[in-house]
């Protein structure tokens, strides 16, 4: 079952650089979408967020006055007060700590962390702002590998090929895909992938959903 949206959004945007706020606001339209607010500070989008009510939040990382992370501690300032508040968060670089503390905000559902790049490829950044508003989770590839890079020590209940399938998972791999890169049969990576699935607490349910829940639990560590 897909988590992705199709139906007109109501959006509240928060990037503090005009050309690329403005774009955005013009992108979305154009796809359908209704622009509630577009804001160019964090504190602005926590007002913005309070008086519309928007189906989603789109915002930088980086916003004034101190340039650092107050777009996404409005962010997570936000989730904690609204959980289910969909947040598509913008960013220039993998920010490591950023996107770790946007992963744990909230109930876990409706997040997407995914670098400026990707805007510039307009079918896929819409995509993913429907499936974020959806209450799916939506993660760059880049700032996996890099959390991935870093989480060297996963979670010790993981057997080593478990650990391997699931980095794996975490590239986007198919089961198929899997077996033929480790060379064993599609039969055993589903049965990895079932014992990893019940290691991490993840019960049987959406399977669009599992796989990207058992990455993320992995990645929190």
């Amino acid at each position: 079952m897909s988590l992705r949206v199709d139906r007109p959004l109501r959006v509240v945007l928060a990037e503090d650089s005009v050309l690329l706020r403005d774009g955005l606001v013009g992108l979305l339209e154009r796809c359908g979408h209704e622009v509630v607010a577009a804001v160019g500070d964090a504190e602005a989008l926590v007002a913005a967020v309070g008086e519309h009510g928007p189906d989603v939040v789109v915002t930088d990382v980086r916003m004034p006055p101190g340039f650092q992370d107050e777009g996404l501690h409005a962010a997570v300032r936000l989730r904690r007060d609204r959980p289910t508040l969909p947040v598509l968060v913008l960013s220039q670089y993998v920010q490591r700590r950023y996107a770790a503390e946007l992963l744990d905000s909230g109930d876990g559902t409706g997040i997407g962390y995914l670098l400026k790049d990707r805007v510039g490829q307009v079918e896929e950044f819409v995509t993913a702002l429907g499936e974020v508003a959806g209450g799916g989770t939506v993660v760059d590839p880049e700032v996996v590998r890099q959390l991935l890079r870093r989480r060297r020590d996963p979670l010790e209940r993981l057997t080593p090929r478990e650990r391997e399938v699931l980095a794996l998972i975490a590239q986007g791999r198919s089961n198929s895909a899997i077996a033929r890169e480790l060379v064993v049969s599609e039969a055993a990576v589903g049965k990895h992938v079932s014992g990893i699935l019940t290691k991490l607490d993840l019960p049987p349910a959406d399977d669009t959903h599992r796989r990207v829940l058992a990455v993320l639990a992995y990645l929190r560590g």
